[in-house]
């Protein structure tokens, strides 16, 4: 029988809309878009700050749905400038890497706007492991 379950973070900004942090279904783990929010407000002056932010938001999603960085299977990055590009691949390299893990498959979208005026977004999909 499966289990579907609802995750949710303290550390992690509320979601803004009808929907959860993250769904944890069994032992796969669907993490919703994470911006730089922090006490409801948008934080940092540009991708890389937000950038931070946001895997740091992910990072505490993850966590409490029992997992970590190096459960990530896929990933999805949303931009609003391509521009962006080279800066915030260098956040998530440094956020997300586990030595010894290959890195997670991903997409790197640009989109016209994203929610409260973000410059990043990233959302993933990750498995726990036992």
């Amino acid at each position: 029988m499966t289990t579907r379950e609802e995750v949710r973070s303290p550390e992690a900004p509320e979601p803004i809309g009808p929907y959860s942090q993250a769904i944890a279904w069994d032992d796969l783990v669907l993490c919703s878009g994470q911006i730089a929010l922090k006490d409801g407000r948008l934080q940092g002056e540009d991708a890389t700050e937000q950038a931070r932010i946001a895997f740091a938001n992910l990072r505490s999603v993850l966590q409490a749905a029992g997992c970590g960085v190096g459960d990530i299977l896929r990933t999805t990055l949303y931009l609003v400038d391509m521009a962006d590009f080279a800066a915030v691949n260098e956040v998530y390299a440094e956020m997300l890497a586990v030595p010894g893990t290959p890195p997670p498959a991903r997409s790197t979208v640009a989109v016209a706007q994203l929610p409260k005026g973000a410059r990043v977004e990233v959302d993933a999909i990750a498995c726990r492991t036992r």
